[in-house]
């Protein structure tokens, strides 16, 4: 392939060239950081892209594309496999017809999330086989691997990224992909797909079977690579860590897989027999060390310092070189902070002058827990704040109950506050409660994506939009306000104080598009009034 034909690309443009060269007919997810870009330039390429409610919906439109025979891709964060797996582990079940891969992109260190949990750990619960690109060029070439394993099997395929993969740029020659075999179809298939236990426990039965297949397979598989080296010293390793091996000993035996489960266990006693000192370099968790200590090998892991956070090659220098002395601590940087004139600034300056208690949410509005606000008592997961500030109402003495306030916003709300809506409706507080919807028009955090309540699709096409209000007060709730926290900041205040002293279930819309999203949105508006006028 010639000069002219390679392309600098990120993890996730790579990713959206394979889905776009292996034909696949839907990408639904949920913007998340650091997978958001996957799906927007699959639609910039032509594709068919759509952002769902959330991950668990997305998987479950996704699996009903691949039940029809159809290719499908659903993306998501680390956080946001929590969420889908549910069907997750049982689509491992029911298998597919059409190819489904399941992007997990995780976040070690913590970019921009909550926690930095280690999704490697899905794959053998939920028994799917994983694949873990290092570069730009694996991103492209595992996807569409991906897709043919996923029809080869008839089983979902998670796609692990990180951080790292996701946002470097690096070359990519693009190569021809198999395209589906099929055209789209449904097959009727009730023992295989509907699982009442009768079915479920033959497919299970199955389902271990394909795995111990795809096992043998990984044993020669073209994604596993050995380099040789010295034999002195021998490194097994994955993913991101890969180039970190290279450069940190680059006169090492490695080997570098690239389906990390099953794992192809023949290889690695071959490898670790060709080797004097046999050591697994890995991010987050010691799964891979886990799993070779668990063959009788003996191997050098990690000391424990070194699992939180992102690797690099100084690290695992220290690493190989046994430095358990602690770590330098990294310059502070700029905290981050609202920006200036974010309409979300009022309500958080309100909540603390009040004295509030709010329990928080995961986007943008979080930042109303640094200075000079410091207006959010807990953040835990998507949705959580209608729970959690449920559940102190019902427990705490009722003067410090009326200061419970719950704080979440407006792709957040369509994504998982909904059940806490029915709940706080279906089993109220003696002193009510107050939720808080910070609609800012937009899905902030994550580059302004689109989302239900916003009435246009990922493509900024227009759509039906959700009408929060009008929800709620169909759901039961007895008191809905629809506030401009700029224009009526007199307002707000009276409107929190007097349902502070009331016992009403109350849902307050904070309504002010961000100040980022505004043109844009203005801009996308008028385009949709011309095209109706025309």
């Amino acid at each position: 392939m010639s000069d002219s034909e390679r392309v600098l690309v990120s993890g996730d443009e790579a990713v959206a060239l394979a889905c776009r060269d292996a034909g696949v007919s839907l990408g639904t997810g949920y913007p998340g950081t650091p997978s958001t870009e996957i799906l927007e330039r699959f639609s910039q390429l032509g594709g068919r892209a759509q952002w769902a409610p959330n991950e668990k919906v997305a998987f479950e439109v996704a699996l009903g594309a691949a039940f029809g025979g159809a290719r499908a891709i659903v993306t998501m964060k680390h956080v946001g496999l929590n969420v889908a797996a549910d069907p997750l582990f049982t689509a491992a079940y029911t298998g597919v017809t059409g190819g489904l891969v399941v992007v997990s992109a995780d976040d070690p260190g913590m970019a921009s999330s909550q926690n930095e949990q280690d999704n490697r750990h899905y794959a053998p619960a939920a028994r799917i086989p994983m694949l873990e690109p290092s570069d730009s060029q694996e991103a492209y070439d595992f996807t569409a691997l991906a897709f043919e394993l996923s029809e080869k099997w008839r089983l979902p395929v998670l796609l692990r990224l990180t951080t790292r993969v996701c946002h470097s740029k690096t070359v990519l020659a693009p190569h021809p992909v198999a395209p589906p075999a099929h055209a789209a179809h449904f097959e009727r298939d009730i023992p295989g797909r509907v699982m009442v236990p009768a079915f479920a426990r033959p497919a299970h039965r199955r389902l271990l079977a394909k795995i111990a297949e795809i096992a043998t397979w990984n044993e020669s598989a073209p994604c596993n690579r050995r380099v040789a080296g010295d034999r002195r010293l021998g490194i097994i390793t994955s993913g991101i860590a890969f180039q970190h091996v290279r450069e940190a000993a680059p006169e090492a035996a490695v080997l570098k897989l690239g389906m990390t489960w099953p794992l192809p266990v023949a290889l690695i006693r071959g490898f670790a027999a060709g080797v004097e000192r046999l050591a697994v370099i890995e991010e987050g968790d010691p799964i891979l060390w886990t799993a070779v200590r668990a063959l009788g090998l003996a191997a050098d892991g990690k000391p424990e310092g070194f699992r939180f956070g992102e690797l690099n090659v100084a690290r695992v220098r220290r690493i190989l070189a046994g430095d358990t002395r602690p770590e330098a601590k990294p310059p502070a940087g700029k905290p981050p902070e609202l920006c200036k004139g974010c309409p979300h600034r009022t309500s958080f300056e309100i909540l603390r002058d009040l004295g509030c208690i709010v329990t928080g949410d995961i986007g943008c509005y979080t930042l109303g827990v640094m200075p000079p606000f410091e207006a959010m008592d807990t953040c835990v997961c998507m949705g959580a704040s209608l729970g959690v500030g449920l559940g102190l109402r019902h427990v705490l003495p009722e003067a410090e109950a009326r200061r419970v306030v719950s704080v979440l916003g407006d792709s957040t709300f369509v994504h998982s506050g909904l059940t806490g809506l029915a709940e706080m409706v279906y089993n109220p507080p003696p002193t009510g409660h107050i939720v808080m919807i910070l609609d800012n028009a937009t899905t902030a955090m994550t580059g302004l994506q689109e989302h239900p309540g916003t009435g246009r699709r990922l493509d900024h096409a227009p759509t039906r939009r959700l009408v929060f209000e009008d929800v709620a007060r169909a759901m039961g709730v007895g008191n809905v306000q629809v506030i401009d926290p700029l224009k009526e900041r007199e307002r707000l205040v009276e409107t929190l104080t007097a349902a502070m002293a009331g016992n009403e279930a109350t849902l307050i819309v904070v309504r002010r598009p961000c100040i980022l999203a505004a043109g844009k949105i203005r801009e996308y508006e008028q385009k949709s009034a011309a095209a109706a006028d025309g």
